[in-house]
């Protein structure tokens, strides 16, 4: 099973940024896509943005223009880059392997409050 360790939540105040980090192990990392979700307290889990192996993005509209994901092949990591923070954004952010089968990292939390 791919193991997936995330690191780079924090507490943010409105308007700053932050990176997350997940690392994969094993060498699936390359031939999977990734993503990285939320879920806020008392509400479901939802994408936030996805990358596929050949490393094409898409983003809930909710963030696009503001988050960036990306992903190096070398160090088996995917990065949100999250920009422009909201206090909506707080959550706790899980990394995802789709392949060989879906996978979640613990989870970070980000905490977007003045």
């Amino acid at each position: 099973q791919v193991q997936l360790v995330e690191s780079g939540g924090g507490l943010v105040q409105p308007g700053g940024s932050l990176r997350l980090s997940c690392a994969a192990s094993g060498s699936i990392f390359r031939l999977s896509a990734m993503g990285w979700y939320r879920q806020a307290p008392g509400k479901q889990r939802e994408l936030v943005a996805r990358i596929t192996s050949g490393g094409n993005p898409t983003y809930a509209n909710s963030v696009k223009g503001r988050f960036t994901i990306s992903r190096d092949y070398a160090k088996n990591t995917v990065y949100l880059q999250m920009d422009s923070l909201k206090p909506e954004n707080t959550a706790v952010y899980y990394c995802n392997i789709e392949r060989p089968a879906p996978n979640w990292g613990q989870g970070t939390q980000v905490t977007v409050t003045s």
